[in-house]
């Protein structure tokens, strides 16, 4: 009888350690999946194409393991107000979301097939139609294009751009996070990146979504391609010349 219930006990204890192990795995499994960052920097920096999700869908859209290739519809584009007094938010974006406070984000873009005035594709982080930041090459003729870059707070846009030859046809871009400062930078060889924009946002303190986008601002279409893309450790060091002020 004693036997019996050291038995039953023994199984009673043994399905408890199961329940328990079986807890501590599903929330494990939980951890890793809530966070698109976290995950895809445990994965080498590879992220899941099928992990992203589109604010809005374009108007076509290929997808393989490792590239996207997205055809724009015409009159899509993200801007609100500031000198030209119109809102333009629609624009298609596909994104992931993370509240790691530090990591960077590089992708490759190839703009080959476009060709009228304002086609345009690159990064984005895009919190709502008043929030966002984007980095890109927009076409203007067949002498030159504008490399700049787009900070939008509270619905008002700025733009800053640097004029570069017409016949510049791929970009790289990173994208960088520290707290809620923000980097965007720029390569011609992904691997060389230069600064093409420092800045903070207060709707960006928490958690942020980010991505890709492309779009066509006036009568046009054209396929933007979207390659290599990685999440990897912040590229975007800490400053080491003058200090913080004291609060």
């Amino acid at each position: 009888m004693n036997n019996l219930k050291t038995m039953n006990h023994l199984a009673l204890l043994c399905l408890i350690m199961t329940c328990m192990a079986c807890g501590e795995k599903k929330n494990e499994t939980t951890m890793m999946f809530t966070d698109d960052v976290e995950m895809a920097l445990a994965d080498s920096g590879h992220i899941r194409i099928d992990s992203m999700e589109w604010t809005r869908t374009p108007g076509g859209v290929e997808i393989t393991d490792d590239t996207i290739r997205i055809t724009t519809a015409p009159k899509t584009d993200l801007w609100q107000r500031t000198y030209y007094h119109f809102q333009n938010d629609n624009a298609p974006v596909l994104q992931m979301k993370t509240r790691k406070k530090f990591f960077s984000f590089v992708v490759k873009t190839d703009f080959t097939d476009s060709h009228h005035r304002f086609d345009q594709c690159g990064i984005v982080m895009y919190l709502d139609s008043e929030n966002w930041l984007k980095g890109s090459v927009e076409y203007e003729n067949n002498e030159f294009q504008h490399l700049g870059s787009v900070v939008t707070n509270d619905g008002y846009s700025d733009w800053a751009t640097t004029a570069i030859p017409a016949d510049v046809k791929t970009m790289w871009y990173r994208f960088s996070r520290r707290e809620d400062d923000y980097c965007i930078e720029c390569s011609n060889d992904g691997v060389t990146f230069s600064q093409m924009r420092i800045c903070h946002m207060q709707a960006a303190a928490d958690e942020i979504t980010f991505g890709i986008y492309a779009c066509s601002p006036e009568e046009s279409s054209f396929t933007a391609v979207f390659s290599d893309m990685r999440i990897t450790e912040c590229a975007w060091k800490a400053h080491d010349g003058q200090q913080p002020d004291k609060k």
